[in-house]
């Protein structure tokens, strides 16, 4: 019964400190969290909590209706700088992130 518990204890150890790691490296930037996770074998993907891990590492600090932190990006075609505080009391902004491909 003893090495039971011993061999317990130690995989629960194991894991902790495995999903804490996962849970730093989600706090990264992400080409260093890319560069982590191509070496993550997939079974990883399968035994830690990685969904719930990334949606608190990605969770952001923004409560709804405070207003959004600024920022200014270049216009593809113009390459003119836009900044989101300019539209501020004007009309509503929508920023739409992904891939459309």
């Amino acid at each position: 019964m003893r090495i039971f518990l011993r061999i317990a204890l130690t995989l629960a150890l194991v894991y902790a400190a495995l999903v804490a790691g996962l849970a730093i490296a989600m706090r990264q930037p992400p080409d260093k969290f890319g560069a982590i996770m191509a070496r993550l074998p997939p079974p990883a993907f399968m035994v830690l909590p990685f969904e719930r891990l990334w949606l608190q590492a990605r969770a952001g600090k923004l409560q709804v209706g405070e207003t959004a932190p600024d920022f200014s990006l270049k216009t593809p075609d113009h390459g003119s700088t836009v900044r989101l505080s300019s539209f501020r009391g004007q009309k509503p902004v929508v920023l739409v992130f992904g891939s459309y491909t």
